[in-house]
């Protein structure tokens, strides 16, 4: 039992200095974390993969049209309703913005995070109705590159309360399945309306 302990202990010591090991492996230092991020599975890369891609923006090919605010909020489950090899476009009112937290998409950066945006089909709209796309550092970089200010504060001070149009490529963010009304009606966690985001966001307009 005492050998079975020492085993438990070791672990939990390694798995954080392993973690950071494989962080400054895969992103020295002032260099931009790569597109499969900090993750040690194949599928974790792939994920990454998915959640930084930009740029470039999607063309108009790779639109699917059927995507709005008011189809992503459409109840039932719906992990294969949306492809993620296609790119949404959709229109509703910002309730809010934060900063995302610390993940191996981002090589586990304490600066380089997602912005999160809250979109809703009406400001004071439910969180079971809130539909999540989010700027990636790559997204802000790309964003800045062409004068626009796509950091948080910055989202935060001119969304709030706005009815804005967001352009991104599909994603199903299956860490947040069950905490999504779609895929986990009634759970007593759930925050948002589906775990399918614009991730990343590769426009942003103001409309009023």
């Amino acid at each position: 039992m005492r050998r079975y302990a020492s085993f438990i202990v070791v672990g939990v010591i390694a798995l954080p200095l392993l973690l950071l090991a494989a962080v400054f492996l895969v992103r020295g230092r002032g260099q931009i974390c790569p597109a499969g991020g900090a993750a040690v599975t194949p599928g974790g890369r792939e994920f990454a993969r998915l959640k930084n891609r930009m740029p470039p923006p999607p063309g108009p090919q790779d639109f699917d049209e059927n995507v709005s605010l008011e189809a992503l909020l459409r109840p039932g489950d719906d992990r294969g309703r949306w492809s993620e090899s296609r790119a949404g476009r959709i229109e509703g009112y910002v309730v809010e913005v934060t900063e995302g937290g610390i993940e191996a998409a981002n090589c586990y950066s304490f600066d380089d995070r997602d912005v999160h945006i809250h979109v809703a089909p009406r400001p004071e709209a439910p969180r079971k109705e809130w539909v999540v796309v989010e700027v990636t550092p790559r997204a802000q970089r790309w964003a800045v590159e062409r004068g626009l200010d796509w950091r948080a504060a910055t989202l935060r001070n001119e969304l709030v309360g706005r009815r804005c149009r967001f352009e991104g490529w599909l994603l199903f963010d299956r860490e947040h399945a069950d905490e999504s009304e779609q895929t986990a009606p009634g759970a007593r966690g759930n925050w948002r309306a589906t775990a399918w985001e614009l991730h990343p966001v590769t426009s942003i307009v103001v409309l009023r």
